[in-house]
């Protein structure tokens, strides 16, 4: 099993913008994990996110499968997730 830490911040413009397509892509059966860089400190350090928002893609152990920064769009998404 996979799933997707979405990295975000709520004073970051671009993830404000973001959010909704990872809660679609949430709605489309992907486990998405949102993790605030306020609150989840620990976790941003340790997969080493320099920049939001950053989705992650990690498997059940929590091992790194690969990574985009940015604005993706929904389709962009769910292939980045089924590669």
């Amino acid at each position: 099993m996979k799933k997707l830490l979405y990295i975000t911040t709520p004073s970051c413009g671009p993830c404000r913008q973001f959010g909704p397509i990872m809660e679609k892509v949430a709605q489309n059966g992907i486990l998405v994990e949102k993790l605030d860089v306020e609150i989840h400190q620990d976790l941003i350090i340790k997969y080493g996110v320099r920049s939001v928002p950053t989705v992650i893609k990690v498997n059940i152990a929590g091992e790194e499968l690969g990574r985009f920064t940015g604005i993706r769009s929904l389709q962009e998404v769910i292939n980045f997730y089924n590669n």
